[in-house]
C-alpha cells in the first residue's frame, strides 16, 4: 500500500499518490491478495485507509464492479469477488474476440517497417529466453503495442491494456513452463510470417491461439498452486 495522505475534501480529484488512481490501487490490492477474496469493502474504511474522501472509492468500487474485480448485493454492499479461474477465463474469452480484432486491422496496416520491428523485438525475446520475467513482459508488450496502439478502437485497445495488466499480475507468482515458453516463441513467429504474407485470418487464428495459451496455461498454474496448498 501507498503512503497515506491527509484526508483529501469531497471534490478532490481521482488521482491520488504519485499518479496511481484509487481504482488502480484497490485493483492492486485485489490482485495481490492484500484485499481477500469476499471480503467486505467498506467505503469509509477505505477512503481513512488510502487518504482520500468517499466519493473517489465509491468511483473506483464502481469501475471493479463493471471489471468484474468487485460484487455488489442489496443490503450487503460491496465484497472483493474472488481472483479465480473463472475470473482468468471470463478475461481470456473476452481478449479471444479482441485481439484477434486488433490483429486484423493492423495486418491491413503493417509496413515493412513494423515487419522489421517485430522481428527485432521477436530477435530479443528469443535471447532473453525467459531469464527475467518483468524484461520478457516488457518486451512482449513492447510486441503487441506495435500492433494495436494505432487502432482507431481506443476503448478496444484500453481494454486489452487493462486485462494485459491483470493477467500479468495473477501470473507473476507463477514460474512459465518450458513448454509455453517454446509455444510463446512459436506463435510470435507464426504471426509474424502472417502479418509478412499479409495473411489477415491466418493472424488472426495465430493471436486467438496465443492468447488461447495464455489463458490455459494461468489456469493450469493456479490448479497446481491449489492442489499444493
Amino acid at each position: 500500500m501507498t503512503s497515506m495522505g491527509h484526508p483529501a475534501s469531497e471534490g478532490d480529484d481521482f488521482v491520488e499518490d504519485g499518479g496511481a488512481s484509487i481504482y488502480e490501487r484497490l485493483r492492486d490490492d485485489i490482485i495481490h491478495g492484500r484485499l481477500k477474496a469476499n471480503e467486505r469493502l467498506k467505503i469509509a474504511e477505505l477512503a481513512s485507509r488510502m487518504g482520500t474522501s468517499t466519493n473517489p472509492v465509491r468511483e473506483a468500487l464502481q469501475q471493479l464492479r463493471g471489471e468484474g474485480f468487485v460484487v455488489m448485493a442489496p443490503n450487503r454492499g460491496a465484497r472483493v469477488r474472488p481472483i479465480d479461474e473463472d475470473f482468468v477465463r471470463d478475461i481470456c474469452e473476452i481478449e479471444v474476440l479482441i485481439e484477434p480484432a486488433l490483429t486484423r486491422w493492423f495486418v491491413g496496416i503493417a509496413t515493412k517497417a513494423d515487419v522489421e520491428e517485430l522481428e527485432r523485438i521477436q530477435a530479443e525475446i528469443e535471447a532473453l529466453n525467459f531469464a527475467d520475467e518483468m524484461k520478457h513482459s516488457n518486451l512482449d508488450m513492447q510486441f503487441h503495442r506495435l500492433m494495436y496502439d494505432r487502432h482507431y478502437n481506443r476503448h478496444a485497445v484500453d481494454l486489452w491494456v487493462r486485462h494485459r495488466q491483470i493477467l500479468w499480475a495473477i501470473s507473476r507468482g507463477f514460474q512459465t513452463s518450458l513448454i509455453r515458453q517454446s509455444n510463446v516463441l512459436e506463435e510470435h513467429r507464426e504471426l509474424i510470417a502472417c502479418i509478412m504474407s499479409q495473411d489477415v485470418e491466418g493472424a488472426a487464428r495465430a493471436i486467438g491461439r496465443h492468447v488461447e495459451g495464455s489463458g490455459r496455461h494461468i489456469i493450469e498454474r493456479m490448479r497446481l498452486d491449489k492442489r499444493h496448498g
